[in-house]
């Protein structure tokens, strides 16, 4: 079973831009299908990004499409989220996931089979 923990949320103005990242231990990446989902307060888990850590193919959220760009590093068991042009709306507690799946849509529905402890990202206006 993999582990995932994350880092580098904080407090951004918005307009700007701020990464997290998720480092796995116990596995390797190689095979997985990660991705990204953040839960605001009052507000269902939502999916926010995906990455196949296999073929390096990638899936976005409408609503992040354009700002955020997600990327793996197999050598180095980690997944970045980078996250640009920060709105108010994005203020979540991000969550890392992974998933032995190969369909990034079969991730987002559900096919996680871990997840990390989840960083906070505010974004003030």
């Amino acid at each position: 079973q993999v582990q995932l923990v994350e880092s580098g949320g904080g407090l951004v103005q918005a307009g700007g831009s701020l990464s997290v990242s998720c480092a796995a231990s116990g596995r390797t990446l190689s095979g997985y299908s990660m991705g990204w989902f953040r839960q605001a307060p009052g507000k269902e888990r939502e999916f926010v990004a995906a990455i196949s850590m296999t073929t390096g193919g990638t899936y976005y959220a409408d609503s992040v499409k354009g700002r955020f760009t997600i990327s793996g590093a197999n050598a180095k068991n980690t997944m970045t989220l980078k996250m640009d042009s920060l709105k108010p709306e994005d203020t979540a507690v991000y969550y890392c996931a992974a998933g032995v799946v190969s369909s990034l849509t079969v991730l987002k529905n559900g096919g996680v089979d871990a997840w990390g402890e989840g960083t906070l990202v505010t974004v003030s206006s």
